[in-house]
């Protein structure tokens, strides 16, 4: 493969391509693309899309044809996933006369491709040409001199119920995009910590799935106790949308009142692993809880299947907070009391809880996701724990988001 020449490939292709920025700036074509759309390499590189080949203005519909056309480009750039729209009306400029537009349909199919670091660098625009078949079937004016055959029967059918596939995906996709916003909005809510107010010191990250309603059930919580201390808690729900988002809420509060009446994370943990079995939903939940003791300088935890906190020190180097660790919430048939473990620190240590979202890769066992963490925390420590946050996200390439909700809290002692 590697004696092939692409450049020469592309320009070969005999479907027409724009090669497009992430800004819809043109960056090549295809001379397929030149010939289709009667245009001179000089009329469209370095041209953004829309002023290259701008709408045609008599025709009332061709603004909202553009306003489809970015979207689907700009849903491209999101989601780095590949899109093909409903067939386009989108007339050309003929030249002349001047002003002069060409009725011209398109199928259209828009192509992401992604850098090293997962992000889109290019996208791929192609598009075929369907005027000729529009303007004999799609309408069905058909000469009375001569019948379809029954391969144009076919293909006529298949046009028109393609066209309404394309029009439930969608208003499917409208109905997903809502959804998916209202557990967003259901799950940043019942997030609410009024005792953070008084923390500056804790920095805290919730990064929502990124793909379709992949909305799950990570939460953290924050609970100021007497004399100083305080507990904080980060938690995962088993499932996806609206469903974990509302047992989320429901944990959360459980865990919430338990700390507050029992302070002891062991015994909190219990209560909620009983309530859980109460709860639909619920079982299979992973969560840790600490309670900060200032005073003593002590961390005193117990962790439900959850994935091991990391203690920070100054110097970069790492401690994981992986004793005192049980089964999830539920999985155990028969009650047992939970264990507890305590950790003391130095002030000016930073202890930081997270969710799955942030370490696990398909691709790699937890272990090297867990070194991944701890190097990438080693070179943040002395970072304020807002900026450490920001970073460590960037460092771990999950900025933007991954499949999974993420939770962080960040927290300097």
């Amino acid at each position: 493969m590697a004696d092939i020449d692409y450049a020469a490939l592309f320009a070969a292709t005999p479907s027409p391509y724009l090669v497009l920025d992430p800004d819809l700036v043109i960056v090549e074509a295809n001379q397929a693309y030149l010939d289709a759309t009667a245009r001179t390499r000089q009329d469209l590189i370095g041209q953004h899309l829309f002023e290259a080949l701008p709408v045609n203005p008599a025709d009332p519909e061709s603004s909202r044809v553009r306003t489809t056309l970015n979207a689907s480009l700009h849903r491209v750039l999101a989601s780095r996933q590949p899109e093909t729209t409903a067939v386009l009306k989108y007339d050309l400029p003929l030249g002349n006369p001047p002003g002069a537009f060409g009725e011209r349909w398109w199928s259209v199919i828009n192509t992401p491709v992604l850098g090293p670091d997962g992000q889109v660098m290019w996208v791929i625009h192609r598009v075929e040409d369907v005027t000729e078949y529009v303007q004999t079937h799609a309408t069905g004016d058909q000469p009375r001199s001569r019948r379809l055959t029954e391969r144009e029967a076919m293909e006529a059918e298949l046009f028109g119920r393609a066209r309404m596939l394309q029009e439930l995906n969608e208003e499917l996709r409208q109905a997903h995009t809502r959804e998916r916003e209202v557990a967003v909005a259901l799950q940043q809510a019942m997030l609410s910590v009024p005792d953070m107010d008084q923390h500056p010191h804790i920095a805290v990250r919730y990064l929502p799935a990124t793909r379709s309603l992949n909305v799950c059930g990570d939460w953290y919580d924050v609970v100021d106790l007497a004399d100083g201390r305080f507990s904080v808690a980060v938690g995962d729900v088993v499932g996806h949308g609206l469903q974990a988002a509302a047992v989320m809420g429901m944990l959360r509060s459980a865990l919430s009142a338990a700390i507050r009446a029992l302070e002891r994370p062991a015994q909190a943990l219990e209560v909620l692993g009983l309530y859980a079995r109460s709860v639909e939903g619920a079982l299979n939940t992973t969560a840790f809880k600490v309670m900060v003791d200032q005073r003593s300088h002590l961390l005193i935890y117990s962790n439900a299947g959850h994935p091991p906190p990391v203690l920070v020190h100054p110097d970069g180097s790492c401690e994981l907070l992986d004793q005192a660790l049980d089964p999830p919430l539920g999985a155990r048939p028969e009650h047992v009391p939970r264990p507890q473990a305590g950790q003391e620190y130095d002030p000016g240590d930073t202890l930081v809880l997270y969710t799955d979202g942030l370490i696990e890769r398909r691709d790699e066992d937890i272990d090297a996701s867990l070194a991944h963490l701890t190097n990438a925390l080693g070179r943040t420590s002395n970072l304020s724990p807002e900026r450490m946050a920001d970073a460590l996200l960037a460092q771990l390439g999950v900025a933007t988001g991954t499949r999974d909700d993420i939770v962080l809290v960040i927290i300097r002692l």
